[in-house]
């Protein structure tokens, strides 16, 4: 996991407190305190498995007598109907955790769905999949944790990772004159040596005049694979080739083929699909 043991804690106290699951009036009500059970979480589709101690984690931190035994790992293949892990001990407490559990895992498990889905895509061109800030507030290490596990690559973790210049950037610095070459240049001498420049462009000349000026990544913004490759073939051995804008399932190959180094999609976290995964019961005594 990209967390630390606490900052999963964390995590999890904050989607706990948000259900209120120390007043669960619900189960309170209706289910006695000594009632135990089995529980199976079954995926009723196939996909690929993300998130299994986070979830382990939600039902131990409301009951740390509750029992999760694991049938498989993150990064796993599942099938419609397999039993991926087994939670045993009081009901009321399975109950009352369940739904902040299940959230976490079928989030996570739906980034890694799409993400493999991406990456199978691709594969037999020398473009990486990779993510971007398009995350859940206060989610994002466990969405791009959720990325690396379907086979995807991390972009920018926070705006502390690299220099990455925008379109609104430029047109900020266009009122004093600045060009982007020049804003490379700013970039350069002001930002720390140790992080690396990257240029949004939407147009080739755009392209060339941030590779002139020592850009060590651009990306290519809403280009057509025709314009990528073209862009490709000029700039590729001086900087980092990055696609992005508008990359869906249905074209993300095509894009591949234009000889880009990387293929950024905000759909992994943006817009994802949870995977569909249930609980289901069985009461061990009355």
């Amino acid at each position: 996991m990209l967390l630390t043991p606490r900052e999963l804690e964390i995590f999890i106290d904050r989607a706990l407190e948000e259900d209120s699951v120390g007043a669960d009036v619900t189960t309170s009500a209706l289910i006695p305190s000594h009632l135990e059970a089995r529980a199976s979480l079954i995926p009723k589709e196939p996909g690929i498995l993300a998130g299994l101690d986070v979830a382990a984690a939600a039902f131990k931190r409301v009951n740390p007598d509750l029992v999760f035994t694991q049938k498989l790992l993150d990064g796993d293949r599942v099938e419609g109907g397999e039993i991926v892990a087994i939670i045993s001990g009081s009901m009321a407490s399975i109950l009352t955790a369940e739904r902040t559990a299940l959230n976490f895992l079928q989030r996570m498990s739906g980034i890694a769905t799409l993400t493999d889905r991406y990456v199978q895509a691709v594969d037999g061109t020398t473009a990486s999949i990779t993510d971007t800030r398009k995350t859940v507030p206060g989610l994002r290490l466990l969405d791009k944790y959720s990325v690396s596990i379907g086979g995807g690559r991390n972009h920018r973790m926070n705006l502390t990772d690299g220099v990455l210049i925008k379109d609104n950037h430029l047109a900020a610095l266009s009122g004093e004159g600045v060009s982007l070459s020049q804003a490379i240049k700013r970039a350069r001498a002001r930002a720390p040596h140790t992080v690396k420049i990257e240029v949004e462009v939407e147009t080739i000349e755009a392209a060339l005049a941030a590779t002139a000026a020592g850009a060590d990544i651009v990306m290519l913004d809403n280009m057509s694979p025709s314009e990528m490759r073209n862009a490709v073939d000029q700039i590729a051995a001086d900087c980092v080739v990055e696609a992005s804008g508008n990359v869906t399932l249905e074209n993300v190959a095509e894009v591949a083929q234009s000889g880009v180094d990387l293929i950024s999609v905000g759909a992994l976290t943006h817009s994802v699909r949870a995977l569909d995964i249930s609980l289901d019961y069985e009461t061990n005594n009355a």
